[in-house]
């Protein structure tokens, strides 16, 4: 047994075990002591980052819901919402990454469902250690497996995200999913308690024993030696339960069944029973011992914070209750009521007759400590040195390396485990810049991508925040969409410490200025904060997942060549600097900032274009350079071309340098004039065509040629070779 005092033991500090008795007027219980460390833990309360959060736009034309609910909402015309969130199970799957990753799939797709939506795609942000290390293989491997065992079984299609494996990693792997969601404006839910006497039904999986603690002891602090220990802390799915409550609660929801809806994630009933009491002003009383338990003997302080997965909460009218069974019934799912909505501002527990937690809901949310956080800024580098950089001496070889890395070939290994079809609505599938869904019965569809440049944000961290915003919104644009929502997550080393608080404040202050710049208000988002073990500390890595919208579904545009003879042109302003790069390999060095209005007339150009039909291709020219996408182009459409590029300070920095507002688009030659005329202020400099069974590029009077075959076979072998 530990000597420390019990709320030592729980995670709350001194300062914060003293503020408490001040708040609800006595000593609390053990229980409740349990339920306040769940509750003002950053995970659950943002502690140290909400006072910065404060800075992203979150208001716009189309926000229906911004931060605050399940998950965020905007219009997309003809009374239907698109609901968004990405969120955060890094800690959960270092520790048991099949779990952990498969869980944090249910959740999400739990908080859009949450809202009143219907999920219809899901997207993943991956990052682990190299793949030379046998742990980082694992975990990787594991985590893959467990979203593509749970996303496939519950119907809801996989169908983008991104990957990187850095060293920085290796002892803190970062799983963040996203969901998407669509629901008629005039059936959105909210969390908010309303009525006093109104029934209080959990429906779903019964209660467990796993994720107690999940909240503080794995998601609010740094891992270490003993995360084998922790096992018990990570949930366990069941994606059978959850796509029967799924298909329930849409049925529930659309008979007007439910007043108030929340779902159990972080902190389980405590968490989802104070904020909906919080939320609308009331109170709660619950009995546990109407729990439904999985495991029979279970104390109270378990049964309260139990994260156990595939479980929501509902307020309905008393008249409702009956029809609520019947329906659940069907379904092959619990309904238990469980207590009542009262008019007290309290949530109270009960537990074999004796009332085990009475606390005002208030304490436990808005209540919970913020304590900001101490930025210690830190000088910016200086471009690197491009003469401290050997130039190798076989670009073609250097280029067929390039190809065979796993940060930049292809992640087939991956999204061939996702189902990215069911649903039928998939229009433009993984491995493009973004995926494009069909709006479910109509001709439009959205544009979903997740981005991120933590080597960049490193560095730089302000202009590397502009540059994952601007980057997702380029990769909207590509295939036609205008980006019109986002939703981030905030993975940060330990904010306590001053340099990761400085680049958390610059971070959002870059991400903010590109969304401002661009119009795209941030309507819902997670942070996940403590991403570090003693021996090294996470790349600031603030993934951006971003939501477009195309009004012809048919006119989507894609990365891949498509016809003998057409026209390669590269888009844009952008200067390709080695700094920071995935050529050079660490974040060394000063990359350039984005020009804000560079790359939001570059994102104009390129949706006007795809509306006008002018466009047969576009490929954003980010990771690896304009060798890689000119490469990825031709693999995916299976066509082969000639390109002569810019010359700029040295070969290799042409080929694989990286800078914002840049992308490689092809044309018919008849379309040419048309795109050069609306390209007006943005450079569109022709640099070749789409011709032959090779990709043959010109660079500093140096011609160098790849097979389309052996290219892809580099390509395609990236991961797969890692892994063997």
């Amino acid at each position: 047994m530990s000597d420390l005092p019990l709320h030592r033991q729980l995670g709350l500090t001194d300062s914060e075990n003293e503020l408490i008795p001040r708040l609800i007027g006595r000593d609390p219980s053990p229980a409740e002591l349990m339920m306040f460390s769940l509750m003002w833990s950053e995970h659950c309360s943002y502690k140290h980052s909400k006072p910065v959060l404060r800075r992203f736009p979150t208001s716009g034309e189309r926000v229906l819901q911004g931060p605050g609910e399940n998950a965020g909402a905007v219009d997309v015309g003809g009374g239907l919402a698109v609901a968004l969130k990405v969120e955060s199970h890094n800690h959960p799957s270092a520790v048991e990454p099949f779990e952990g990753a498969a869980t944090g799939v249910g959740g999400i797709v739990r908080d859009i469902l949450a809202v009143g939506a219907k999920p219809v795609a899901l997207l993943n942000s991956l990052r682990f250690g190299e793949l030379s290390s046998a742990r980082s293989r694992h975990l990787f491997a594991r985590a893959v497996k467990g979203i593509g065992t749970y996303g496939n079984c519950i119907g809801v299609p996989t169908v983008g995200g991104e990957i990187m494996f850095d060293d920085r990693y290796e002892d803190s792997c970062l799983v963040n999913a996203m969901c998407v969601g669509v629901v008629g404006h005039g059936d959105m839910l909210s969390c908010a308690a309303r009525t006093p006497g109104n029934p209080l039904v959990l429906i779903g999986n019964r209660t467990g024993r796993d994720g107690i603690g999940g909240a503080s002891i794995l998601a609010s602090a740094e891992l270490g030696d003993d995360d084998a220990d922790k096992r018990p802390s990570v949930q366990v799915g069941d994606p059978f339960t959850e796509r029967k409550l799924i298909d329930c609660c849409l049925e529930l929801a659309a008979e007007g069944l439910f007043v108030a809806f929340q779902d159990l994630g972080a902190a389980g009933l405590t968490s989802a029973a104070s904020e909906m009491a919080a939320k609308g002003g009331r109170g709660l009383d619950i009995d546990l011992d109407l729990v439904p338990l999985r495991e029979e003997g279970m104390p109270a302080p378990e049964i309260l914070v139990s994260e156990s997965q595939e479980r929501m909460l509902a307020e309905v009218l008393p008249a409702d209750v009956q029809r609520v069974r019947e329906i659940c019934t069907r379904w092959q799912l619990d309904a238990t009521v469980i207590g009542h909505v009262t008019d007290t501002g309290h949530f109270v527990a009960r537990h074999r007759g004796e009332v085990v937690a009475d606390i005002p809901a208030a304490a436990l949310t808005d209540d919970a400590p913020v304590y900001g956080v101490e930025p210690q800024s830190q000088a910016l580098p200086a471009p690197i040195d491009l003469a401290s950089v050997p130039a190798p001496e076989d670009l073609r070889a250097a280029w067929v390396s390039m190809l065979r890395r796993p940060n930049l070939g292809s992640a087939r290994w991956v999204y061939q485990q996702y189902d990215h079809l069911v649903g039928a609505n998939t229009i433009v599938r993984p491995g493009g810049d973004a995926a494009v869904v069909r709006l479910p019965g109509r001709h439009d569809a959205i544009a979903v991508t997740t981005d991120c440049r933590p080597r960049h944000c490193e560095v730089d961290p302000r202009a590397g925040g502009k540059a994952t915003a601007f980057e997702a919104a380029r990769n909207l644009a590509c295939t036609g969409a205008r980006p019109i929502a986002a939703s981030d997550c905030l993975n940060f080393a330990n904010p306590e410490k001053g340099p990761t608080a400085w680049r958390l404040v610059e971070v959002v202050e870059g991400l903010s200025l590109a969304l401002e710049a661009l119009g795209v208000p941030v309507v819902s988002g997670n942070v996940s904060l403590y991403n570090e073990s003693p021996a090294r500390a996470i790349y600031p890595t603030p993934v951006v997942g971003m939501v477009g919208r195309i009004d012809n579904a048919g006119k989507a545009v894609r990365i891949g060549f498509r016809n003998d003879g057409d026209l390669v042109l590269l888009l844009g302003d952008g200067v390709p600097r080695l700094d920071a790069s995935e050529y050079l390999g660490r974040a060394e060095g000063r990359p350039p900032e984005p020009d804000a209005d560079e790359e939001v007339a570059l994102i104009d150009l390129l949706i006007r274009a795809a509306e006008a039909g002018l466009l047969e291709s576009a490929h954003d020219v980010s990771d690896g350079g304009i060798a890689l996408a000119v490469t990825e182009s031709a693999i995916t459409g299976g066509r082969g071309c000639q390109v002569t590029l810019p010359s700029g300070r040295r070969a290799d920095e042409d080929l694989f340098g990286e800078g914002g507002a840049r992308v490689l688009v092809s044309c018919r030659p008849s379309a040419l004039p048309g795109l050069l005329e609306m390209a007006g202020m943005v450079n569109a400099a022709p640099i070749g065509l789409v011709t032959g069974d090779e990709v043959r590029v010109t660079v500093a009077g140096e011609t160098l040629a790849l097979g389309l075959d052996e290219a892809r076979d580099a390509y395609e072998a990236a991961i797969p070779g890692a892994l063997a």
